[in-house]
C-alpha cells in the first residue's frame, strides 16, 4: 500500500547560516567561532573555510526559488551571530538585520513559513575570547540576541528553535576538541551544558513574552546509542555516551536534572534557583536524527611512569556489509521511529518536527549534468515510511525539513561530504536539482511514498 501523510503534514528544508551564508567579512559581520576555528591549519578537511560556502547571503532569492519549486512550505534557517552582533552584544549591525529581514520577506513571497534558529554552532569569536558557554555572562549574551532577532522579526516568524544540537557543539566543542572552539576540557563543558540549559529555559520564556502568539521550541539531535555487548563495562560506557549525546539536554528540557552519569561535571556551576529555572514547557521539540552509535569502554592506557590517561567511551564501527552513508553512518530507518517513542513516553507527549534527516553520499554528476543520487532516495524513502508509522501510532509527529536543501559546507570535513538535494559547484555557483529533489517534489506535492 502507498504510505500517506496527512494534508497537515509539513514539508521543507533545514539550512544553517556559517555552512551556506558567505560573505563572511561583508556588510559589517563580525568573527565567528567557525570562521577562526576554520582558518586555523589542520582543523578542517584540506583547509576548507566557509568565507564563500554557496554565497547564500547574495543568492538566497535563487535557493527560495528552488525550495518553493519542490513544492516545499517551510524553510529552516539560523542567525549568524557575529552578523548581527559584530562584538557579540552591544553594537548592533543594522546591515546584518536587513539580511535576515529580506531572507524572512523572500520566503513569505514564496509561500515558505520561515522558522528561525537563533543558534546553529557559530558563537560570536569576541565572546569565545571571554570564555564562550563556559563564562555564565553567555545566557545573558544569547538572550541580548533572542530578543534584538525576536523584535525585528516577530510581525513575520510564527516558529522559533532556541539552539540546534546542543549535545553537538557542547561536547565535540568543549569536551572532545573536535568543532570550534576546539577545547578538551571537562570543567569547560560541564558548564557550557549547564549555562546552554538556563539559556534555553530563560530564552523560551522570553520568546513567549515578546511574541506571544508565536510557537516556541528548540532542536535536539537524538541518535540511538548501544552497548557493543552486555558486559558491565560496555553498559555503563554506553549510558555514558547516551547521557552526552542526548540526555544531556533532554533531562533538563523535560524533568528539570542533569544525568548522573555528567553531574560530576556540571555541579560546581549550578547555583541557588538554577535546578528551579531548567524545566522548560516547549510548543514543540525539533528532532535531528541520523543513525545508531554503539558503544564499548575504551580502556585506559598506562605510560612508561606509571600515569594513566583515557577510558571511558569508544565508537565501534558498523560491522562489515552494513548499509552506510558516506560519513560511515549507519542507515537504519527505524531508529527515527524508536526516538519518536522515546521522547513521547519518556519525556513529554508534545508536538514533534523532523528538523534534520538526511545523508551524505558521493554525488557524481553524470556526462549529461544529472546527479543520480539513488541513494538518498532509498535512505529518505525508508526513514519517512518509519515517520508514517509513528504517526499511525498516534505519535504527533507534524512535518519533516529534510538536511538540506544545498550542499555546504560540512564542518571538519568542508566540502567533501555531501548532504543537499541541490548539487552546487562551488566553483561557479552553479545549482543543480540532484534526482532526490525531484523525488522529494513529488513527495511534498502528493503527500504520498508509493509502494
Amino acid at each position: 500500500m502507498p504510505i500517506r501523510f496527512p494534508e497537515s503534514f509539513v514539508f521543507g528544508a533545514s539550512t544553517a547560516a556559517y555552512q551556506i551564508e558567505g560573505a563572511a567579512q561583508t556588510d559589517g559581520r563580525g568573527e565567528g567561532i567557525w570562521d577562526r576555528y576554520s582558518h586555523t591549519p589542520g582543523k578542517i578537511h584540506q583547509g576548507d573555510t566557509g568565507d564563500i560556502a554557496c554565497d547564500h547571503y547574495h543568492r538566497f532569492e535563487e535557493d527560495l526559488d528552488l525550495a518553493q519549486a519542490a513544492s516545499m512550505t517551510a524553510y529552516r534557517f539560523s542567525i549568524n551571530w557575529a552578523r548581527v552582533l559584530p562584538d557579540g552584544a552591544g553594537r548592533v549591525n543594522e546591515a546584518g538585520l536587513a539580511f535576515y529581514d529580506r531572507l524572512v520577506d523572500a520566503c513569505i513571497a514564496r509561500g515558505l513559513e520561515p522558522w528561525v534558529c537563533f543558534y546553529h554552532w557559530d558563537y560570536s569569536q569576541a565572546l569565545q575570547d571571554q570564555g564562550g558557554w563556559a563564562n555564565r555572562a553567555s545566557v545573558d549574551w544569547f538572550l541580548e540576541l533572542v530578543q534584538l532577532v525576536t523584535n525585528r522579526l516577530k510581525d513575520r516568524v510564527t516558529h522559533w528553535c532556541l539552539f540546534n544540537e546542543p549535545t553537538i557543539f557542547t561536547s565535540l566543542g568543549y569536551l572532545l576538541g573536535q568543532h570550534a572552539p576546539g577545547l578538551k576540557d571537562p570543567a569547560a563543558y560541564g558548564a557550557a551544558v549547564h549555562h546552554v540549559s538556563l539559556a534555553t529555559a530563560d530564552g523560551v520564556r522570553l520568546v513567549r513574552r515578546l511574541a506571544p502568539d508565536a510557537k516556541v521550541g528548540t532542536v535536539l539531535s537524538i541518535n540511538g546509542v548501544q552497548p557493543a555487548s552486555t558486559s558491565p563495562e560496555d553498559v555503563a560506557a554506553s549510558a555514558l555516551a547516551d547521557a552526552i549525546m542526548n540526555r544531556a539536554f533532554l533531562d533538563p528540557i523535560f524533568k528539570g536534572t542533569y544525568p548522573n552519569e555528567i553531574g560530576a561535571m556540571v555541579t560546581p556551576f549550578i547555583r541557588d534557583g538554577d535546578m528551579d529555572r531548567l524545566k522548560t514547557d516547549l510548543d514543540f521539540l525539533g528532532i535531528n536524527h541520523y543513525t545508531r552509535s554503539k558503544i564499548a569502554a575504551k580502556p585506559a592506557s598506562v605510560s612508561a611512569d606509571g600515569a594513566t590517561a583515557g577510558g571511558g567511551m569508544g565508537f565501534v564501527p558498523p560491522p562489515a556489509g552494513t548499509p552506510v552513508t558516506l560519513m560511515g553512518w549507519e542507515i537504519r530507518p527505524e531508529g527515527i521511529y524508536e526516538v519518536i517513542a522515546r521522547v513521547y513516553e519518556h519525556y513529554a507527549a508534545l508536538p514533534i518536527y523532523i528538523t534534520e534527516n538526511g545523508g551524505a553520499f558521493p554525488d557524481e554528476m553524470t556526462a549529461t549534468g544529472e546527479v543520480l543520487d539513488h541513494d538518498r532516495i532509498g535512505l529518505l524513502t525508508g526513514y519517512l515510511s518509519q515517520i508514517a508509522r509513528a504517526i499511525d501510532d498516534g505519535y504527533d509527529v507534524r512535518g519533516y525539513l529534510v538536511w538540506s536543501l544545498l550542499d555546504n559546507f560540512e564542518w571538519g570535513h568542508g566540502y567533501s561530504k555531501r548532504f543537499g538535494l541541490v548539487h552546487v559547484d562551488y566553483e561557479s555557483q552553479k545549482r543543480t536539482p540532484k534526482a532526490s529533489y525531484h523525488w522529494y517534489r513529488q513527495l511534498a506535492q502528493s503527500r504520498t511514498i508509493a509502494d
